[in-house]
This record gives structure tokens, sequence and C-alpha cells, in this order.
């Protein structure tokens, strides 16, 4: 996982899986229907998973660090079916998930091609009707300074919509939150 130990420290903590469940979720998924099938794209230590696998009935994770997929299946495996892949090329079969989300894990993707590739599997998978959502952390000097020595690709709110179209998605929508720190995003599979 691209990420520093202080950073992987953070994001495995009880209290970032406590904001995740009483804010990041609940604010990202404002009005998103997930459906019945969901596929979470970057789960990384689970915080976001701990709180949809109580939300939906069929979860699936893709995760592409090693070891973390194994500590994910063995705490998880029996609630949530997860896969050692590469968000951007997925073993998933097309047009099989009601909505796909991720969350928090943009900007650990090095490159926008890649971030466009997870995009583009994001539209592959989801079934016709099917909704993309999910959220990621916008640059802040506090942010920067916890990705010294990490991966930091951050998403431009203003050029998300056309790269989301760009990958076949209509009905692109992204929102800042008030306070700066986060974007939200969601869009459809016509």
């Amino acid at each position: 996982m691209p990420m520093n130990q202080m950073h992987r420290k953070i994001c495995s903590s009880e209290k970032w899986a406590l904001k995740t469940r009483e804010l990041l979720l609940p604010w990202a998924l404002d009005g998103v229907d997930l459906g019945t099938d969901v596929l979470e794209i970057g789960p990384g230590y689970g915080a976001n998973l701990r709180v949809l696998v109580e939300r939906v009935p069929r979860l699936t994770a893709v995760e592409i660090d090693a070891e973390t997929a194994r500590l994910l299946d063995v705490a998880w495996g029996e609630r949530a079916r997860i896969v050692h892949a590469d968000g951007a090329a997925m073993p998933l079969p097309d047009a099989s998930y009601d909505s796909v989300v991720c969350f928090t894990m943009l900007h650990h993707v090095p490159t926008a091609e890649r971030q466009d590739g997870i995009f583009a599997e994001a539209f592959r998978v989801l079934r016709p009707g099917g909704t993309f959502a999910g959220s990621d952390s916008r640059s802040s000097l506090r942010f920067r300074l916890l990705h010294i020595r990490d991966t930091m690709n951050v998403v431009d709110p203003a050029t998300l919509p056309a790269r989301l179209e760009a990958a076949g998605f209509t009905d692109v929508a992204v929102a800042v939150h008030e306070g700066g720190g986060s974007l939200r995003f969601r869009a459809r599979r016509p």
C-alpha cells in the first residue's frame, strides 16, 4: 500500500473508523441507492467496508495490496467477498453490480491515467442504471504533510466530471464539502 507509517497508523485506527461511520460515509452516500450487489474499490484497512457490510446484502471488495486483502479476508471474508486485484483491471464480470463505490483512495493512485482506468472498470462492472459513487480528500498543508513519502495524486473536482463522462457515465455530480477538505461524486451508467 503506498502509505507511510504515520498514514497507515491513522487509517487503521478506531478513530478513523468512527469518523468514517459517522461523517464520511453519510455525507458521501447521501441520497445514493446502493442496491443489492455492491463493489468497493480500494477498501484499505476496511473502515468503509465495516459500514457497508451492514448496509447491503452482498458486498465485494477489491484491494490491490496482497497483505491487506488477506487481512480483510480474515476479518470480513464470511460477510464480504474480498478480491486481491488492481481496481483498474478487475477480474470481475461485466455488468454485475448495482453500485460501485470508492472512498478516500483515489489520491493513492499514482497517475490520472490509472485513476481513469478505475473509472472505466467501474463503468464496465456496473449494471445499466447502476451508480458509481464515492469521495476523496482535497489538498491542504496538513494533508500534504501526512503524505510525505506517500503516493499523493489528488483528484481535481473541476476536471472530475469530464473524466467520468469520458468513461461513459451520465448524470455526473461532484460536490466539495463545505469545509473544503473532501469531495464527493456520483455518476450513473446509462
